[in-house]
């Protein structure tokens, strides 16, 4: 968990916490579980040692990951966590996605989540200790079969080996396992030991996904499936009064024509024709309050709350920041502001559904299983255990398939036509009708000696909480989603960090990196503006003010070193460099770019990373890159406006992301560390866009202090 999170009166994981009883260890050992959907089960063929690994005759392992996999590559880093422990080969570890069930919650997060940089860090030991207690399962069961005792055995590459040449394979021995007590704690393997973890490994899931056999939900077929098209209110929130779908009704392959809570959907034999249906139908809608909405409308009151709102504390102040400021030699005060921002995923929302009866297969792409089976549970009026859900890969996440709205909707439709249904949304539905990034308004004020050192530094965030809507955090308390990278890895004596939660009225969610971006960009733009009154270099103004915080400083001087900071540069070239904390690992980054037609390019960005022991250094490297360019995107190009309630960005041409051409050079230092490991899909989208503040600052004198960094605001400063 991250400093902020750690420090505040109430964790992530309470926000979260799910209704069913949580696994202790989450591990339930001889738990038979519900099976995928597809899964071979025949009756004594597969074992199921514990609710992870299941072993069959044949010497099949398969893995029941617990974690969406969206590119992220969990699917391929949870194998080699059980491969280590098993002491099998990667390539011996068949993947399933798990079904709903307690014991798969991300003890992190307090149900079963794909989010917060959490998977890895979730499972370093929980993964390893199932892979452990199923080995000596099996060396326990072979040693009663050979009447020999248990230490004399070993076990590698799925075979036990015993005196006198004996040996049998996993399948071999997996039925007697899987019927012994569970060892409570198993004997892990010393990290200096591992031979899969910490090296590189092709990823799991490349194959499946370059021949086209990779099931997403946009690809999932059942038989007698139907599609269906959703209209729904330009404005997001608003409701059919009525509607006229005489015409769409007498358009071939046209089944029926269903309102639900959120729209109209016209079903269909074939998705296109659904489409084309739905784009008959006359509707009055009633708009709703947010008809009243505009960004400028947005970003105006929630600044108005940040000057008048109720404040209440991330940390506990230190020293007298008031006093500290009085006396101060130099004040320096800066407003920084965060625009909405979609999420965009390739893959637009999807899900299928079949409701029959009182039974419910559900199938597709999320990244909240318990809460999937919930939401649908009470919209249908079944238990959630009548309700079968499977997981394929999503075609993207970022945050947006936390949300269930998608999902309830297939069910609901299906349930209405009796027959299994594939809801697929336009790529317009996608960008029109998401939960966005919320808008933020930062306002920073630091005191400087005479020397230019910080002796005092008051930080206010003001935006809007996810956690609220999402999870019914109680009014008046922190959400730690707002707070992450609020506090900085800085030495300054006198300090205050405050939260105001403000709610605009148009519906938010979390965004890849969640608050690190709003905050990290404020402290770390804000970090430049005090060296710059100062007189000194922002890397050497950092630098000074991390004693005793080796990690922040090691990532820091490895970023400066790595990309010759301080060293010439072509003409017209620049460089900015930014530090934070996100999830348990530690990075700094370096940007250098230049002016183009007045617009920025990023020519090569440097990172930094401290984030423990790594996993699969290849994935790692893969994240960053991604990272960065996902985050450049928020940084120079895109955000999302309103217009009288109006989304006004339909599609990518509007909402532009960065081009192969665009991407720079991304050069990439990893600190080997013994540590647990820190989250990485996430945090070094945040750090991108303080970085090319600071560099467009360095070659321009101009301070940019509202993202993106288009051409005019260039212009305008």
């Amino acid at each position: 968990m991250m400093h902020t999170a750690t420090t505040a009166t109430t964790t992530r994981r309470s926000f979260l916490k799910s209704s069913s009883a949580l696994a202790s260890s989450g591990l339930v050992m001889g738990l038979v579980l519900p099976s995928a959907p597809g899964q071979a089960l025949a009756a004594g063929t597969v074992h199921t040692p514990n609710a992870w690994v299941h072993i069959a005759d044949n010497n099949a392992i398969t893995l029941q990951v617990a974690r969406s996999e969206m590119g992220q590559g969990v699917y391929t880093s949870m194998s080699m966590l059980i491969a280590e422990e098993l002491g099998v080969e990667l390539s011996q570890i068949t993947v399933e996605a798990a079904p709903p069930a307690a014991v798969y919650t991300n003890a992190l997060l307090g149900a079963q989540i794909t989010g917060g940089s959490t998977s890895v860090r979730d499972g370093w030991e929980k993964l390893r200790i199932a892979g452990a207690q199923v080995r000596e399962m099996l060396v326990s069961a072979a040693a009663a079969e050979w009447q020999v005792d248990a230490s004399s055995l070993r076990a590698n590459k799925g075979m036990v080996f015993g005196p006198n040449g004996k040996k049998a394979s996993y399948g071999q021995l997996a039925a007697a396992a899987s019927l012994l007590p569970v060892p409570e704690k198993p004997q892990l393997k010393d990290p200096k030991d591992f031979v899969l973890v910490g090296k590189r490994a092709k990823r799991v899931d490349t194959a499946a996904k370059v021949n086209g056999t990779a099931e997403y939900g946009i690809d999932v077929k059942l038989p007698r499936m139907v599609y269906a098209a959703l209209a729904q209110c330009p404005v997001i929130g608003g409701t059919v009064k009525s509607f006229d779908a005489g015409q769409a009704k007498g358009m071939p392959g046209v089944i029926d024509v269903v309102a639900i809570h959120d729209g109209v959907a016209v079903v269909a034999d074939s998705w296109w024709r659904a489409r084309k249906a739905r784009d008959t139908i006359t509707i009055e809608w009633d708009e709703g309050p947010v008809a009243a909405l505009s960004d400028a409308s947005m970003i105006a009151a929630t600044r108005d709350a940040a000057l008048n709102g109720k404040v209440l504390e991330i940390v506990k102040p230190q020293g007298d920041m008031a006093a500290a400021l009085q006396s101060a030699s130099k004040v320096v005060e800066a407003e920084y502001i965060q625009p909405l921002q979609a999420h965009g995923p390739l893959e637009p929302m999807n899900f299928t559904a079949h409701v029959d009866g009182d039974k419910v297969l559900l199938i597709g792409p999320t990244q909240f299983q318990q809460g999937a089976q919930g939401a649908v549970a009470a919209a249908l009026g079944v238990k959630p255990e009548q309700i079968t859900l499977k997981t394929t890969f999503l075609g993207g996440g970022f945050g947006r398939r936390l949300e269930l709205d998608f999902i309830v909707q297939a069910a609901q439709i299906s349930k209405a036509v009796g027959k299994p249904v594939k809801l697929l949304w336009t790529r317009e539905d996608d960008f029109t009708h998401d939960f966005y990034r919320p808008v933020a308004i930062n306002q920073l004020k630091a005191g400087l000696d005479a020397a230019g050192k910080p002796v005092a530094l008051h930080f206010k965030v003001a935006s809007q909480s996810v956690t609220q809507r999402a999870f019914g955090l109680p009014k008046d308390t922190v959400d730690p989603f707002m707070a992450e990278a609020s506090v900085p890895g800085y030495n300054i004596p006198n300090t205050q960090f405050d939260l105001v939660i403000f709610d605009t009225g148009l519906r938010a969610g979390y965004w890849r990196g969640v608050s690190h971006n709003m905050n990290a960009f404020a402290n770390e733009s804000f970090m430049d503006e005090m060296a710059k009154a100062a007189g000194q270099d922002p890397y050497a103004y950092r630098m000074a003010l991390l004693e005793g915080k080796p990690r922040f400083a090691q990532v820091l001087k490895l970023a400066a070193d790595k990309s010759g900071w301080g060293q010439p540069l072509a003409k017209g070239r620049a460089c900015g460099i930014a530090l934070m904390e996100g999830y348990g690992s530690y990075l700094a980054q370096v940007a250098e770019i230049s002016l183009q037609d007045g617009a920025v390019r990023v020519h090569r960005v440097t990172v930094a990373v401290d984030a423990g022991h790594l996993i699969n250094p290849d994935t790692v490297e893969a994240q960053i890159q991604s990272s960065v360019v996902f985050g450049m995107g928020a940084a120079l190009k895109h955000q999302v406006t309103l217009d009288k309630g109006r989304v006004q960005q339909e599609n990518y041409h509007t909402f532009a992301p960065v081009r192969m051409f665009e991407a720079p050079k991304i050069d990439i230092v990893l600190v080997q560390s013994t540590k647990p490991p820190g989250g990485l899909g996430e945090p070094a989208t945040a750090l991108i866009g303080p970085a090319i503040a600071n560099a467009v600052a360095s070659l321009t004198g101009k301070r940019i202090r509202r993202l993106p960094i288009l051409p005019e605001a260039l212009q305008q400063a």
